[in-house]
């Protein structure tokens, strides 16, 4: 989770990137029942697609995509694209058929111990964009987790692309201290979503898997040193990294390649509402997030983050999310190359909010971020505010703006 805030203050500095749009909308909602009581004005957007696009051939289906995951519309590639499901491939129908599952997968080899013995849930996650042709960019509207957010999970997003859907699955642990995964291996799982939907028995028995290769670069982002060293033999050995402590990066290790899953039975979509309430203690030092200068690009955060997530899906099938995450958090600027790190400067105050909306039905998806950074007072050296925002819905209903304002 990133942080954020509610008021603004005139600082010195601007920096402003909008894309496609001129109105800001914010969002608004009760944060409680989970229905459609945002406000949102017309966004009348067309964020350009990415590039490169390429030409996948599933199961006699020419499908066009994006090969990566974007944390918004403009930063470029993320994440690999892992997975792709086509047939009965509604992100509705793909929750379903993990749902209904046990976790004894000890017939694909997976141990019967956490966190291979885990069950699927609908998960808190960070909304991202994928694109694929005829949906154009889309967001993960559904996206689930096998595991713990607070110890290791593996976390899967669905971005239906028209009717088929796009898939990432990455295996990660939280970062101790922060509110932050780190992603450990993409391989891991996706050997276990394949597993899994192998066990559904919904998987065309003529023509279950296929693959995609060399749909994008290998290996795919790293883990740094200062993080691989924390981790314990057992996870070091789970991912194929060194076993001894590292002065490098260790690179994530990726085949390259997304399975192409091809699901031929649908199963029922059982209404249901759930709420989800977590607190995290904050207590690491980080990279300061924005507004960084001399002495200020780490800080020591330390406090409470509440998250809260309601999930539901309604007949006659509305699948929606409402996510917030908030608090007051007591920041620090530090040397982190000292043990422990030196102050380098007063704490001040945060006050970190975000929120979350999403909506899958029959006719359309749409997902909506909106993300307050807030650092007080302001008034002091590299401090200030960051607000960003982003809309992907159905057409050309695309957004993404961050407005930064620094004193320098």
């Amino acid at each position: 989770m990133r942080w954020l805030s509610l008021a603004l203050m005139l600082i010195i500095s601007v920096i402003v990137l909008v894309i496609a749009c001129d109105k800001n909308d914010i969002l608004r909602s009760d944060g409680e029942t989970g229905e459609d009581n945002y406000e949102m004005g017309p966004l009348l957007c067309l964020a350009p697609p990415p590039s490169p696009l390429i030409n996948v051939n599933a199961f006699g289906q020419e499908l066009t995509l994006w090969p990566y995951i974007g944390q918004n519309l403009v930063d470029g590639p993320h994440d690999p694209v892992n997975l792709i499901f086509v047939g009965q491939a509604d992100p509705r129908n793909l929750r379903a058929a993990l749902i209904a599952l046990d976790g004894n997968r000890t017939a694909f080899g997976f141990p019967d111990e956490f966190p291979f013995n885990c069950t699927w849930h609908d998960c808190m996650g960070d909304i991202q964009a994928a694109y694929g042709l005829p949906a154009g960019w889309t967001g993960n509207a559904i996206q689930l987790d096998c595991g713990d957010y607070q110890q290791v999970r593996f976390h899967l997003r669905f971005f239906r692309a028209g009717d088929w859907t796009i898939g990432n699955c990455h295996f990660e642990f939280l970062i101790p201290g922060t509110t932050e995964h780190q992603v450990l291996s993409w391989e891991l799982a996706e050997q276990l979503v394949l597993a899994d939907f192998m066990r559904s028995g919904l998987l065309d028995p003529t023509a279950p898997v296929g693959s995609a290769p060399g749909a994008n670069d290998s290996p795919w982002r790293e883990i740094p040193p200062y993080i691989y060293n924390e981790l314990p033999q057992v996870l070091r050995g789970l991912i194929g990294g060194p076993p001894e402590d590292v002065d490098y990066p260790v690179p994530i290790w990726s085949d390259g390649n997304a399975t192409i899953l091809n699901v031929a039975q649908a199963v029922d979509w059982i209404p249901f509402r759930e709420r989800q309430n977590l607190t995290l203690n904050l207590g690491q030092v980080i990279p300061k997030p924005f507004c960084t200068g001399e002495g200020y690009e780490y800080v020591y955060v330390e406090g409470p983050v509440n998250l809260t997530q309601v999930s539901s899906l309604i007949r006659p099938g509305r699948y929606s999310s409402v996510f917030n995450a908030s608090g007051w958090i007591d920041v620090t600027p530090v040397d982190p190359g000292t043990d422990p790190p030196t102050p380098l400067g007063d704490t001040y105050r945060a006050r970190i909010r975000q929120m979350q909306y999403t909506r899958l039905n029959d006719r359309n998806s749409v997902v909506n971020s909106f993300i307050y950074q807030h650092e007080i007072p302001d008034s002091g050296p590299y401090r200030g505010y960051l607000v960003s925002e982003m809309r992907i819905g159905p057409g050309s209903y695309n957004h993404y703006s961050i407005n930064i304002q620094c004193e320098p």
